[in-house]
């Protein structure tokens, strides 16, 4: 399932509209219910409007009738692999229980890993604002 989810994100970042950065990414996720879904980033010339490609890959989910993932994977064509910003931590950990593994992937077959805790330990979730 992980090259799938690769191959999907990968087809995502072929579809970025990203020309003021030039910084294209694709991402897609795995729901619990086997559906790949994807996203890419969309840039705005009103910069802080652009969206990412997490971000829309999990909205694309919600969209979908999903809300829980149990993978999601970044890729972008940089040889630097790109861990997802804070924003979309934040949307991740929303919808992915802390064990949920989250993949940085280039061009290159380079692989980097994380739980969701990794990413964002200590993290304000829905579990916070109950009573």
């Amino acid at each position: 399932m992980f090259e799938q989810l690769v191959e999907a994100a990968r087809a995502a970042y072929l579809k970025a509209y990203a020309p003021y950065s030039n910084f294209h990414v694709g991402a897609s996720a795995l729901t619990i219910d086997g559906e790949i879904v994807s996203g890419c980033n969309v840039e705005n010339a009103s910069y802080g409007l652009t969206v990412c490609a997490e971000r829309n890959c999990i909205a694309q989910g919600v969209i979908n009738g999903q809300r829980r993932f149990s993978e999601l994977v970044v890729y972008t064509e940089e040889e630097m692999l790109t861990p997802p910003c804070g924003a979309c931590r934040q949307v991740i950990v929303e919808f992915m229980v802390q064990s949920a593994k989250v993949y940085a992937v280039n061009h290159l077959g380079k692989v980097k890993e994380w739980s969701v805790k990794e990413l964002l330990p200590d993290a304000f979730t829905p579990e916070n604002l109950q009573k």
